[in-house]
């Protein structure tokens, strides 16, 4: 299988000492995986989230976030958000604290990473209370193995996982609001051409992830509602 790291620092210290572990993982119980590093242009980068099966994504946790960094690129992607892609990509995202915040750290990549379509995002933080002499001890490393083969053999495995039904308003409500941005329209865009395709006009969600029945009558509510609000609420912006 093919992975994916991004370093969301410059600095190569404790979380990426982390990653190292994680990463060795993977090439033990992924005989042939196939690794591409980080790249600086978000072109290719994206390109390479693409590419991969596997994404392993790591940053410090600064003021219970991500660094700065990794936010930028992050920001960069937000069109993704109302028109997801990668929805049959797993991720792993690792973090450590000196201090206290990384749940906070998590809960934003993690909850980006979904909003963009990944199908799992699996996770690992610690606190290291050190400055560059950080050594993982034998419990870190027992627990960093466990979500590393978890996130591995789930890439491996290529099982579609259930979305979670709170995606599925976002998704929907851009699903009814695209029409008014379609080709031909006062003001078309990208959106409009992704949400008229074929493909993802009459689906609650993408056809290759499984949906439960409940979750197919929530899509197709907060569709109705995108669909009745969008001939209100057009956003409008200047070509």
């Amino acid at each position: 299988m093919k992975y994916l790291v991004i370093n969301g620092s410059p600095h190569k210290g404790n979380t990426w000492k982390l990653v190292e572990y994680a990463v060795s993982y993977v090439k033990e119980l992924d005989k042939y995986a196939e690794f591409s590093p980080h790249r600086e242009k978000v072109d290719v980068v994206y390109n390479d989230m693409g590419w991969a099966d596997g994404l392993i994504l790591c940053s410090t946790t600064f003021n219970m976030r991500e660094t700065a960094l990794l936010k930028n690129l992050i920001d960069h992607f937000c069109y993704l958000m109302h028109r997801p892609h990668f929805f049959t990509k797993k991720a792993l995202f690792i973090t450590s604290v000196g201090g206290v915040g990384a749940k906070g750290a998590v809960k934003s990549i993690t909850g980006s990473l979904a909003a963009i379509g990944f199908n799992r995002c699996y996770s690992y933080r610690v606190g290291t209370a050190s400055w560059n002499v950080y050594k993982p001890n034998e419990k870190v490393k027992k627990q960093l193995r466990k979500v590393s083969e978890k996130f591995c053999e789930d890439v491996k495995g290529k099982k579609m996982h259930y979305p979670k039904s709170n995606l599925l308003i976002p998704y929907n409500l851009f699903r009814g609001m695209g029409r008014y941005y379609a080709p031909g329209t006062e003001y078309e865009a990208a959106d409009g051409v992704y949400w008229t395709e074929k493909k993802r006009v009459a689906r609650a969600y993408d056809k290759g992830i499984p949906l439960h029945l409940y979750q197919r009558v929530i899509g197709g509510i907060f569709c109705f509602i995108g669909k009745t609000a969008g001939k209100y609420m057009v956003v409008t912006y200047k070509k």
